[in-house]
């Protein structure tokens, strides 16, 4: 999940970016797969997640890098932001995973019809921590980036980590794949990607530094 995170964010191909996060989505498939032996009702998650996640925004994603593949260059460079991009993420990692079992107890509180044994828990203290990682370096690729679509991606990356930590929490309980099928992006990607289109049409780019006309 950390791996296709930092591939999405620091590809320079847009589509490079766009496998590396249907990668990604069929991971969270899989994992919502795995989890579906103590909560069938994930199975209907990981088939909606596997349209809404692998296929949908990838396809959305493809046509809107139809006219240019390259990303717009970015706020910092290649290189420092791939030494910062690790920074934050090895940081992170071990922050959340160190203080991760605060929420995990706090869960296991909360879920009364079964209990927790103790490998499940060091398993939920590193999916959280990965949940964290990645939600993290989505925001990253929204705040270093000048390519409106590579900002797209990051507010993917950002969801998939929610949706993880969703899983996290709480895999047994049949409203956290109620929640998790509610809270998909899927529309709003798209809607996105349609006002990108228009701007990339009307002003020749989608680098956000030069929309100045948007600007308050």
């Amino acid at each position: 999940m950390i791996l296709t995170s930092f591939a999405a964010v620091e590809a320079g191909n847009l589509r490079h970016a766009t496998v590396a996060y249907i990668f990604q989505a069929l991971l969270i498939c899989g994992l919502l797969t795995v989890y579906s032996v103590e909560n069938s009702a994930l199975l209907y998650w990981a088939g909606t997640a596997l349209v809404t996640k692998a296929l949908l925004p990838p396809v959305f994603l493809w046509r809107a890098t139809a006219q240019s593949q390259q990303e717009t260059k970015p706020l910092i460079g290649f290189g420092p932001s791939s030494v910062l991009a690790i920074l934050i993420l090895i940081l992170m990692y071990v922050f959340t995973h160190k203080h991760a079992g605060l929420f995990v107890q706090a869960a296991e509180g909360s879920s009364t019809p079964y209990e927790i044994g103790e490998g499940l828990i060091s398993l939920a203290e590193t999916n959280l921590a990965v949940a964290f990682t990645v939600f993290t370096l989505g925001i990253y690729a929204i705040l270093t980036r000048r390519d409106a679509i590579k900002t797209v991606i990051g507010l993917c990356l950002l969801e998939n980590g929610v949706h993880l930590s969703l899983v996290s929490l709480a895999p047994t309980m049949r409203e956290t794949a109620l929640a998790g099928i509610a809270t998909e992006v899927v529309i709003t990607v798209w809607l996105l990607l349609y006002i990108i289109g228009g701007i990339r049409d009307r002003f020749g780019t989608t680098d956000t530094s030069q929309l100045s006309e948007l600007h308050w």
